[in-house]
């Protein structure tokens, strides 16, 4: 997704496209003379390098980010990444440590970029809750059956740290609503958007 998204009102209506200049609206084909509130604006991207965003949950997908949307059957994969941008996942192999792999992901850090102390703490108990006995590759497929996996790895350091700064453990459930469901919306309305726009030009909303 290299385009950039702009987005503009104009006739009533939300009209997105790619940043190229235009000089009609292609919603009502008049010439366009946008007011400063209706000018264009970029959105965006929902997606960043993993390997940049550190101490942070991730979520990806094999197939790349056209995967990362509510109505695709591919299976999602997260992982953790360290103040390194060092990726921890847990995968039929194990634990992976991953140098490139999450380039366009979604990101969600968890910890502040002014908890120094954090952080350090962080890349300590990660390097060595993921080699702990419960991450072997003989109980992935065990973990499978559960529905954890790869989630219940992420899920497990992270409330395993929030004990660590003195937080209540969350529920999966919990942290989904609170720290994924909105991330992911989000990516998947992008993706409809830009797909609409590679498509026909434009995408319009009414307003």
């Amino acid at each position: 997704m290299e385009e950039t998204i702009v987005k503009f009102r104009h006739c009533g209506k939300d009209i997105y496209s790619f940043s190229k200049q235009q000089n009609v609206c292609p919603a009502c084909h008049d010439h366009l003379i946008l007011r400063i509130l209706d000018a264009p604006v970029a959105l965006p991207s929902p997606f960043t390098n993993g390997h940049q965003t550190h101490c942070s949950f991730l979520i990806g997908a094999t197939e790349g980010p056209w995967c990362l949307n509510e109505w695709s059957e591919t299976e999602l994969h997260v992982g953790l990444s360290d103040s390194t941008g060092l990726v921890y996942n847990y995968t039929l192999s194990g634990v992976q440590r991953d140098e490139h792999g999450w380039e366009q992901c979604v990101s969600i850090q968890l910890v502040p970029p002014y908890r120094e102390d954090l952080k350090q703490l962080w890349d300590k108990e990660l390097s060595h809750f993921s080699s702990l006995p419960a991450w072997t590759p003989e109980r992935f497929h065990e973990e499978r059956e559960f529905g954890s996996c790869c989630y219940g790895f992420t899920l497990t350091f992270i409330n395993h740290m929030r004990s660590l700064d003195s937080k209540a453990p969350l529920s999966r459930n919990e942290f989904t609503s609170a720290y994924i469901l909105s991330r992911m919306k989000h990516a998947s309305m992008y993706i409809r958007v830009y797909e609409e726009i590679s498509q026909n030009g434009f995408y319009i909303v009414d307003k």
